[in-house]
């Protein structure tokens, strides 16, 4: 069986609404008797034909399942540093809370155990890491889990104290609304 048609069945039946991105190592093991330069040849072709849409280096999406596109860029971080500790925080955190009055529009902002980077995305965004030195055993008390997002969350206080840490500008801030002690 040719890998374009391999690659396409075993998409269709790996994918759901939950699980729509993959990355270059989930497909790997779709096909394993190809070489990486092949795997790369095919995942290219695979993006030109349609089959798979290339969110950003590493992760794809498969498009015929209807996934939550709201959600997409969350996803996508969460696979990129699936290896490290990772949670969102600073801007995103706050506008979800109300906490400022602007709604990041196509870009998420989460603290990283990770180098700072901002990953683009297309035509879906932008992803922005930023750099923690803290441990998550220092600050588990102020994150909660978000299963949606299948990321930790940080606490509107936590996120206030990201943004001070990296200094980050504190001008869009409503301090009438934020109701946590800081």
């Amino acid at each position: 069986m040719q890998a374009i048609r391999q690659l396409t069945r075993a998409l269709s039946d790996l994918a759901s609404p939950e699980h729509c991105l993959f990355t270059q190592t989930d497909l790997r093991a779709v096909l394993p008797a190809l070489t990486d330069a092949a795997l790369k040849t095919l995942l290219s072709r695979a993006v030109t034909e349609g089959h798979l849409a290339r969110v950003c280096r590493g992760i794809y999406l498969y498009p015929r399942v209807d996934h939550h596109r709201g959600l997409l860029l969350f996803h996508a971080a969460a696979r990129l540093r699936a290896d490290g500790f990772n949670y969102i925080s600073l801007e995103t955190a706050l506008s979800d809370a109300g906490v400022i009055s602007q709604i990041p529009i196509n870009r998420i902002t989460l603290m990283s155990s990770g180098r700072s980077n901002i990953i683009g995305c297309g035509s879906w965004g932008a992803i922005e890491f930023v750099h923690t030195g803290k441990r998550p055993d220092e600050i588990a008390g102020q994150l909660r889990y978000d299963a949606r997002c299948h990321l930790w969350r940080a606490t509107v206080a936590q996120a206030l104290r990201d943004m001070r840490d990296t200094r980050r500008n504190m001008d869009l801030v409503d301090w009438s609304v934020v109701n946590e002690p800081v």
